[in-house]
């Protein structure tokens, strides 16, 4: 089972239209949080057959597994994260609302999934992000737009580097 993350334009070639949301959540990802990423690479026939998992301190902060042509956002919200979820209530679409509301709240806190088609969601995505676990990136610019566009295979020194230069 190879255990490297797959190349961006592998990833894209997989997800087809859904990439522009996947580059989006993962740049997010990748400029606001310092997380461990972890593939997973599976049969063909398994369900979970490819999946990028961001984590950190033994917490997964969120798990995009793909699938071809969309890929699958999955968000465990524990009791705190579930009462900051109904405070904002107000801020999401009604969209995510559904999927919260429909979600079974097992012992563990509420697994939220979302099948991300296109950037609809994205919004949503980086909400429920923050209310999970605040950015922890130390080094950030003053304005985002200046390190332009940033490859998604870059490693985080690598990322740091070019925010910081």
């Amino acid at each position: 089972m190879d255990r490297s993350i797959k190349s961006y334009q592998d990833v894209k070639g997989m997800l087809g239209k859904a990439s522009c949301a996947w580059e989006k959540l993962v740049g997010h990802i990748r400029i606001y949080y310092m997380m461990d990423e972890l593939w997973d690479e599976g049969k063909p026939t398994n369900k979970h057959y490819n999946n990028l998992r961001f984590r950190r301190g033994g917490k997964t902060l969120i798990t995009l597994c793909i699938r071809e042509g969309y890929f699958i956002a999955c968000i465990v919200l524990g009791k705190e994260e579930q009462a900051k979820f109904d405070e904002q209530r107000v801020n999401f679409s009604e969209a995510a609302c559904n999927v919260y509301d429909d979600t079974h709240v097992y012992h563990d806190g509420r697994w939220l999934a979302f099948d991300v088609y296109d950037d609809l969601l994205i919004d949503d995505f980086i909400r429920l992000l923050h209310i999970k676990r605040k950015p922890n990136r130390k080094v950030l610019p003053k304005n985002i737009e200046e390190i332009g566009c940033l490859d998604l295979g870059l490693s985080h020194e690598e990322i740091t580097n070019c925010i910081i230069s």
